[in-house]
């Protein structure tokens, strides 16, 4: 039994080391994981860093003929266009053959009187018409209708 017992020492001795350079190897192998993505990230740092360089080299190029100054003379000049266009549009829109010195009151007034004149041909004309008969009504009937209500000849049924 002695003997067993040296061979079942032997065996966990020997599974031991094995699963010890299993986690050596495993332990290389992250290590080596580890380092690869420490490489990745500061390869993609670089290329960001270098597409920020020539977003940098491509704004100069595009703004090197300008200049805060021909911006805003650009704006004002954009604005006293604008407001060209609305005169212009004001003007188109102003209805032809009135001016700016038409009178209200004085318009009213002539619009008072043309109501006037129309109301006095339509008063000169009242007895020139002939007469329009009288509007037809329906004949009141002269029977006597009953005291209360009746239920003879009635097919509809009151719900209550």
């Amino acid at each position: 039994m002695v003997w067993l017992g040296q061979l079942s020492y032997r065996l966990v001795e020997e599974e031991k080391k094995r699963l010890e350079q299993q986690l050596a190897q495993t332990g290389e192998t992250l290590f080596t994981l580890e380092f690869q993505h420490e490489a990745v990230e500061n390869a993609t740092s670089a290329e960001v860093l270098c597409t920020m360089e020539l977003a940098v080299h491509g704004m100069r190029k595009a703004y090197q003929h300008m200049d805060i100054d021909k911006v805003d003379e650009q704006l004002a000049d954009i604005t006293e266009q604008q407001e060209v266009a609305q005169q212009i549009s004001d003007a188109i829109s102003w209805p032809v053959g009135f001016g700016d010195d038409v009178d209200e009151d004085e318009l009213s007034e002539e619009l008072k009187e043309l109501e006037q004149e129309e109301l006095a041909q339509e008063l000169s004309h009242v007895g020139d018409k002939e007469e329009e008969s009288p509007v037809k009504v329906a004949r009141v009937p002269s029977t006597q209708l009953p005291a209360g209500p009746s239920t003879q000849g009635c097919s509809a049924v009151s719900r209550t």
